[in-house]
């Protein structure tokens, strides 16, 4: 918020008590703020993170009791450094930490405000991780233009079984409701606001991954005409279908018991010849013939339909790699394919 403020017409509660905390200073406002409820902390911490300059006359208008302390203290400065020094100080790390970062993520009050304004790419990905209830949970509580942008960028099956889920859900218990805010607050919105103070490479390379093929090519081709150069760091940050011949022997045959069996035909039907020597041949020869033999029977298949199992298995991947099950190379020299 640029400028400073001078008038106190048209402030909220939450900013005047912000002003408050701001003139006690720390060591008078911890007693304070440990006696209020966690959403009165993070309603009071947002705003204060976004006063901007505060004129002394302003302190003084708002804080006439408090005139000893604040009289000659001349202007205040509410931003997220004094607002991060005070949380740090009064809450537990892990509490103070989460506060900010809801503070730094998307505007809004509550969880499902936040939600709106987090673009349908990036929560498309992160949902088409999820169980499809909670998915199903999810889409009946934003807004259904919203859910529809959210719903049309999953996989087709997996958007299939959440529609059904959200025709057939009931009355959502209170305790579900709480537990399915609580994972978005602490993983993804968390993650999110992390990955806004790192590289922008590194974030649209998971947003072109977890494109279909055809919108991938258009994105690139288009990048590539505008910055060679960035589009080709996000494609060596990118882990497609394609890379999975950087995998080891020992990191392919846990793959193969991770993705399920259903998928695995129908990601190979138009894989490379090199993935698929890969996976034939870390397979014993009975399992290699009959996936060669599922894969024959599939008979021609849609491009969307292959697209959509090998982001599946590319998700698997990725997943065990996160939980340090697999390594993934940084580069196939040293990979034999046979």
């Amino acid at each position: 918020m640029s400028g400073s403020r001078s008038s106190r017409h048209g402030m909220t509660g939450p900013q005047k008590a912000a002003i408050v905390m701001l003139a006690l200073g720390e060591e008078r406002s911890a007693p304070l703020f440990s006696t209020l409820h966690e959403d009165e902390i993070r309603e009071i911490s947002a705003a204060m993170s976004q006063l901007g300059r505060i004129s002394s006359e302003m302190v003084e208008e708002i804080c006439r009791e408090f005139s000893e302390q604040t009289g000659g203290g001349g202007n205040l400065l509410g931003n997220l450094e004094s607002t991060e020094r005070l949380l740090m100080k009064i809450l537990p790390q892990d509490k103070a930490h989460q506060i900010l970062e809801e503070i730094r993520g998307p505007a809004g009050r509550t969880m499902w405000d936040k939600l709106a304004n987090v673009s349908e790419s990036v929560l498309a990905a992160y949902l088409r991780n999820e169980y499809p209830q909670t998915v199903a949970v999810i889409l009946s509580r934003i807004r259904s233009e919203h859910a529809a942008k959210v719903l049309a960028l999953l996989p087709e099956g997996f958007a299939s079984d959440v529609v059904m889920r959200m025709l057939r859900m009931d009355a959502v218990q209170r305790d579900v409701m709480d537990g399915v805010e609580k994972t978005l607050r602490v993983d993804f919105m968390a993650s999110l606001s992390r990955s806004t103070r790192r590289d922008a490479h590194e974030l649209m390379a998971e947003i072109f991954n977890s494109l279909d093929r055809d919108s991938e090519s258009r994105f690139m081709h288009t990048l590539e005409g505008k910055d060679q150069e960035a589009a080709e760091r996000i494609k060596s940050l990118m882990f497609t279908f394609d890379d999975l011949v950087r995998l080891t022997p020992q990191a392919v045959q846990v793959m193969l018991r991770a993705v399920p069996k259903d998928r695995l035909p129908l990601a190979l039907k138009g894989a490379s010849p090199q993935v698929q020597a890969l996976v034939f041949g870390n397979l014993p020869d009975r399992a290699s013939k009959m996936l060669r033999e599922d894969i024959d029977s599939l008979g021609p298949v849609r491009r969307r339909d292959v697209d959509e199992a090998q982001a599946a298995v590319v998700a698997v991947v990725k997943d065990l790699a996160n939980r340090g099950e697999i390594e993934i190379n940084d580069s196939t020299d040293e990979q034999m394919v046979g």
